[in-house]
């Protein structure tokens, strides 16, 4: 239970630090640069602290995958960002964060995913208002972390399954939630 409060609070103050600020690109890009290392990184710690060492292999499993994925994309695609820049698509920051959040949901339940999702979202809010990227190349890095992290990650606490599911056709996203009794 300590470590859903610990993740629950430091998920909250990072999600409400960005929120609080008007949406500045700036604060929100800084945040979105840290916590992109951040959330895979405490989901290391949660693991690392319950002692669960096949749960830190399944988190590298889902990370070198969808990152591997991501950036073939980025260089196959090349899509111009709205700033200029290049390679787009999909996110890379939003990949990232995905990923720990993704993996601490699909190993431990959504107690530990929910508030990761929050801080995570926060992330592609960022990379939109500070003009990196478009919606939807933060989905499909979300997307793309999301489906490895289902691929790779064992469930230890399968009670609640939430699923994201997109429509990238007609520009569509919703969720599929499954409740075990």
């Amino acid at each position: 239970m300590r470590h859903q409060a610990r993740l629950s609070v430091i998920s909250l103050l990072l999600a409400a630090f960005a929120a609080s600020v008007p949406a500045r690109a700036d604060t929100l890009t800084t945040y979105g640069d840290i916590a992109r290392h951040a959330i895979p990184g405490i989901a290391v710690l949660i693991s690392l602290d319950k002692k669960d060492q096949e749960g830190v292999a399944q988190l590298a499993a889902t990370w070198v995958v969808s990152t591997g994925v991501t950036y073939s994309l980025k260089y196959t695609v090349d899509k111009r960002r709205p700033n200029g820049g290049r390679r787009s698509f999909p996110s890379g920051h939003m990949t990232n964060a995905m990923a720990g959040a993704s993996y601490l949901h699909y190993r431990y339940g959504w107690k530990y995913g929910l508030p990761a999702y929050a801080a995570a979202a926060v992330v592609g809010i960022g990379r939109v208002q500070g003009n990196f990227h478009r919606w939807e190349d933060v989905v499909a890095g979300a997307a793309i972390a999301n489906i490895t992290a289902y691929i790779f990650t064992d469930t230890l606490d399968s009670t609640v399954i939430i699923i994201p599911v997109f429509d990238m056709k007609k520009k569509n996203f919703g969720i599929l939630a499954g409740v075990r009794f």
